[in-house]
C-alpha cells in the first residue's frame, strides 16, 4: 500500500494567503523527503478558507523543490477552463516535471466559483466530460485537429491558419505516454461516475470526507466499468483519502486530533460539515441515507472521518479500514492546518517510518497465509 498525500488546503480565514500559501508548499516538500509517492492539491476561486486558485500554478512552483514525488492536481476543476488550455497546460508541466506529473479531474463543485465565471446556470457535469473529451483527443490527434464531437460545444481546429513550415499550429502532447496518469476524486455514494472512470482507465480515489461504509460502492461501480470495458479491475489503482493524526503519546492524539478547539481537525470538519449540508450532499456524514440530519453532529463525524492515535493504534485503524472496504493500492494522508507545525511534521514522519512500514508488512503476511492456504 503506498502512502500520498492531499490537501484542498484549508486555513482560517483570518490567516494571510501569504504564510499558508509557503506552509502548504513546505507541507509537500517535506512529503517529499519522507518518500510519500504522491501529492494532490485542491483548488477553489472564492474560497477565502481555501487558498490555491489553480492547483497546475502552485504545483508547479515545487518542481524543482521535490525529486520523487508524483505532483498531482486534486482537481483541475474542468468546468472552469477551455479544454485547449488545460491539455496545453498540463502537457506543458508533465515536460517539465519529466512525468512526475497527474492529472486529478473534476467539474468543480463550488457553486460560488460558477457564479463568478457566469456559469452558474450550466450544466457543469455536462461541461466536465465534453471538456475531458477534448483533452484526450487533442494529446491523441496531431494537426490540424479537427474536433468536433457531436453534442460537445468545444470545437478545436487550427485548418485556416495552421503553417506546418514554422511549426505554427501545434499543441503540446504529454511527456507520458500515451498521457499521464488522470484521477477522478469520488465524493458521493454509489457514484455513477465511477462507472466512466472504469471504462476509460481513469483511477479513482475515494475523498475523505465520507463514512467509511459507503467506500464499497465505488470498488463495485470502478469494477462494473472495468467489466463493461472487458477489462479487471486492478486495487492498485484505488486511492483512498483519510483524516489521520499520528503522535506519540494517546493523551496528545485525542488532544490534537479532536478535542482541543484550536485543533486543526476540529476546525477542518466543522467547515466541511457546515459546507456540505449547505450544498445538501451530507448523506456523506450518515450512517443510512434516511438517518434525520439532527443525527449529524462535530463530534460525530470527528469520531467517525479521523484516524488519530499512537502508531500501534493508527495501524490497527487502517487494517481494520481494508477489513471493511477491500484491498486498495494508497492511503491519501489529509493535510491540515498547521496550528502546531511540530506535531504536525511528527505526524507525518511516523506516518512514513512507522505506520505504513508496519501495515505493509502485516497486508503481506496476509497474502503470504492465503497463499498456503
Amino acid at each position: 500500500m503506498r502512502l500520498g498525500y492531499f490537501t484542498m488546503p484549508m486555513h482560517p480565514e483570518e490567516r494571510s494567503c501569504t504564510d499558508t500559501l509557503h506552509e502548504d508548499r513546505q507541507a509537500i516538500i517535506f512529503a517529499d523527503k519522507l518518500g510519500f509517492h504522491d501529492a494532490f492539491v485542491g483548488e477553489h476561486l472564492t474560497e477565502k478558507t481555501e487558498n490555491v486558485t489553480n492547483s497546475l500554478l502552485f504545483l508547479a512552483t515545487l518542481i524543482s523543490d521535490t525529486k520523487t514525488i508524483l505532483l498531482g492536481t486534486g482537481t483541475t476543476n474542468l468546468s472552469q477552463q477551455h479544454p485547449v488550455i488545460i491539455a496545453s497546460n498540463s502537457a506543458m508541466f508533465d515536460h517539465i516535471a519529466k512525468g512526475r506529473f497527474i492529472l486529478g479531474i473534476s467539474a468543480g463543485a463550488l457553486p460560488c466559483d460558477a457564479e463568478a465565471l457566469g456559469t452558474l446556470d450550466q450544466d457543469r457535469q455536462k461541461m466536465f466530460a465534453e471538456c475531458i473529451d477534448v483533452i484526450l483527443a487533442i494529446w491523441e490527434r496531431d494537426p490540424p485537429y479537427n474536433i468536433d464531437f457531436p453534442d460537445n460545444r468545444y470545437k478545436v481546429t487550427v485548418e485556416k491558419m495552421r503553417d506546418a513550415a514554422i511549426g505554427r499550429g501545434h499543441l503540446y502532447k504529454p511527456y507520458q505516454k500515451p498521457r499521464p496518469e488522470i484521477v477522478g476524486t469520488v465524493v458521493a455514494p454509489f457514484s455513477k461516475g465511477v462507472i466512466q472512470m472504469g471504462k476509460r482507465d481513469f483511477h479513482p480515489m475515494s475523498a475523505n470526507f465520507l463514512f467509511s461504509k459507503w467506500l464499497p460502492s465505488h470498488w463495485a461501480n470502478y469494477a462494473e466499468g472495468k467489466r463493461q470495458a472487458g477489462q479487471v479491475a486492478d486495487p492498485a489503482h484505488w486511492r483512498i483519502a483519510r483524516t489521520i493524526f499520528v503522535a506519540d503519546d494517546e493523551a496528545t492524539a485525542r488532544r490534537y486530533g479532536r478535542d482541543d478547539p484550536r485543533s486543526p481537525y476540529r476546525y477542518y470538519w466543522k467547515q466541511l460539515t457546515y459546507k456540505m449540508m449547505k450544498a445538501r450532499r451530507h448523506v456523506i456524514f450518515k450512517f443510512d441515507q434516511s438517518e434525520p440530519d439532527s443525527a449529524i453532529t462535530e463530534d460525530r463525524v470527528l469520531d467517525n472521518l479521523v484516524m488519530y492515535g499512537t502508531v500501534n493504534s493508527v495501524v490497527d485503524q487502517i487494517l481494520k479500514l481494508r477489513e471493511e472496504v477491500g484491498d486498495f493500492g494508497e492511503l491519501v494522508y489529509a493535510g491540515m492546518d498547521w496550528v502546531d507545525e511540530k506535531l504536525t511534521k511528527r505526524s507525518m514522519e511516523l506516518m512514513a517510518s512507522e505506520v505504513m512500514p508496519r501495515v505493509n508488512a502485516a497486508i503481506a503476511r496476509e497474502r503470504a497465509m492465503a497463499m498456503v492456504a
